[in-house]
């Protein structure tokens, strides 16, 4: 009997005890995080978590079952957080700026969460982070993934957009927020790409320059493509 199992059978008939489950699925969602973001859902087995995370290949199956159900527990376990502090963030700005509410305003009110979150919360959030642009780019089934954890909060920024340019067509919202996804989560990706194209001008983990331009770009493509649609419609 190895050494994991004997810890995980003290909890009688071969189940760890609770406080002790919980501190072995973290650990065993740690280091699935970090795998499935360095080498993607495809690159990554279960015994491979196991070996990461010091445990026994039949504790996954027993706390997650197959690597789908372990890949979506790793997804749902930050995507709750995030949620959440975005849905804060846009209530929170709609309430203090009623009646004067902006596009960039409520684009910042969307991103600057994550942002933050990025910034202080520890290399685990940056993995997060990879593995969702990761799973954004995914045709088979990323889209699926995306909806199931993130569409309510997505259609929340939609709605917000829509009430300070009512004006704008909800095609031109919804192709607005799908360019701006792009950019938030290449952004969150920090690949170090701008640091060598820029030869060393600009760095993908200084994100406090991101906060000086992302809300601007991604506010003036808003305006500038629901001001051609207007234009276009007036002129027809």
């Amino acid at each position: 009997m190895t050494a994991t199992k004997s810890r995980a059978r003290a909890g009688g008939r071969g189940r760890p005890s609770k406080a002790k489950g919980l501190d072995l699925k973290e650990t065993i969602l740690d280091a699935a995080e970090g795998l499935f973001a360095r080498h993607g859902f495809y690159g990554v087995t279960t015994r491979q978590v196991a070996a990461e995370a010091g445990v026994d290949t039949a504790l996954i199956h027993y706390y997650f079952g197959a690597k789908r159900e372990l890949f979506d527990a790793v997804f749902l376990r930050r995507a709750e957080i995030l949620n959440q502090a975005r849905e804060a963030s846009m209530n929170a700005y709609v309430k203090a700026h009623a009646g004067a509410m902006t596009v960039e305003g409520v684009i910042e009110a969307f991103i600057d969460p994550l942002l933050r979150i990025s910034q202080d919360g520890g290399q685990g959030w940056k993995s997060y982070f990879v593995l969702v642009a990761q799973v954004n780019n995914t045709p088979a089934w990323g889209g699926e993934t995306m909806t199931r954890f993130f569409d309510p909060v997505v259609h929340q920024l939609v709605e917000t957009l829509k009430s300070v340019r009512p004006e704008a067509a909800y095609r031109d919202l919804y192709w607005c927020y799908q360019f701006l996804t792009g950019s938030m989560m290449l952004t969150l990706s920090e690949t170090g790409r701008i640091d060598s194209l820029s030869e060393g001008e600009c760095h993908s983990s200084d994100l406090e320059s991101v906060r000086q331009r992302l809300f601007a770009y991604c506010a003036a493509g808003f305006e500038a493509v629901i001001a051609k649609q207007n234009k276009a419609l007036s002129s027809g």
